[in-house]
């Protein structure tokens, strides 16, 4: 085999070379346009106020100080607790969304379904249309009695329509011969998936999984609508509240209210940079181990959809 690569490469001829070339610098130039943004805001964070204002982004910071940093973990124990709840709140949305979406789907990806039509366009139909946000909030809080728990940051993503069709489209690609020969095996239908189906659709798992960690993570909204208490809130509105109260300090009504002292200013602009790296660097860690399934997923699914 190694030498039929070497045999293959040296047939190479000249003009093949110099695409190759051409493509690898290009990846090349790709990679570090991609990843110069994030070097800008990371070097923004350690920026000051001032230095912002005067000579704008930078990658390399001409102060370097933590001014931002030391504002964004002023509360370190709160912080923590929202660290917390983002956490926990991701995994079991992610995991339960997982097992809802990929047995929904299998069960409309399966032809001898007699429903798997009305349920297509139930599912469909709820892309297209909801109930909006009053009957939601009344859904939550008041029928299901969540207000002010961790629950009414699960429950809401948990079912999503898209998810739903994305399994689907992947599950229509599994051949019907591996279940019917598990079945002759004994197995029933859940042991069957199980067993037979969720190990060779990794790639499908892995995508919609990622959408659901993301999802989870991200999302702010129901913690303004459904949390009281400041330890159960997530790590987005946390940060979204810190920065409404560093711009009031900035304003002409903090300094007139005595709250901060003439010619004071704080890092809002370094402060929003330094969030940024807080919100995005557990999900840079996680993302590589999906990576490599993600765009399989994404492409099967959408063509078998």
């Amino acid at each position: 085999m190694a030498k039929k690569r070497l045999r293959d490469g040296d047939i190479l001829s000249t003009g093949e070379k110099v695409i190759h070339v051409f493509m690898h610098v290009l990846l090349i130039i790709l990679s570090v346009c991609c990843l110069y943004p994030f070097l800008v805001i990371l070097g923004s964070s350690f920026q000051s106020q001032e230095e912002i204002m005067r000579s704008g982004y930078r990658m390399l910071p001409a102060e370097f100080t933590l001014n931002a940093y030391r504002m964004l973990f002023a509360d370190p124990v709160r912080l923590i607790d929202a660290y917390k709840v983002t956490i926990i709140t991701t995994l079991i949305g992610t995991i339960c969304g997982l097992a809802f979406v990929s047995s929904c789907g299998y069960v409309m990806s399966r032809k001898d379904y007699a429903y798997r039509k009305i349920l297509s366009f139930y599912v469909f139909f709820t892309m297209l249309f909801n109930g909006g946000l009053v009957p939601t909030y009344i859904l939550i809080s008041r029928w299901l009695e969540l207000k002010d728990n961790i629950f009414a940051l699960i429950l809401p993503g948990v079912c999503s329509a898209w998810n739903i069709l994305l399994m689907k489209g992947f599950f229509m690609g599994v051949p019907t011969e591996l279940i019917e020969s598990a079945k002759l095996d004994g197995l029933g239908e859940f042991s069957a998936f199980v067993r037979i189906v969720m190990p060779i659709s990794k790639p499908a798992f892995a995508t919609v999984g990622l959408l659901l960690l993301l999802n989870y993570w991200n999302e702010w909204y129901f913690s303004m609508l459904y949390i009281e208490s400041p330890e159960k809130v997530k790590l987005q509105y946390l940060l979204m509240s810190i920065m409404k109260n560093i711009e009031y300090l900035n304003s002409p009504e903090a300094l007139e209210a005595g709250i901060v002292s003439n010619g004071q200013s704080m890092p809002t602009l370094s402060a929003r940079m330094a969030m940024c790296i807080a919100v995005a660097g557990p999900i840079l860690v996680v993302f590589p181990f999906f990576q490599k399934y993600f765009v399989k997923g994404m492409t099967v699914g959408a063509v078998k959809g």
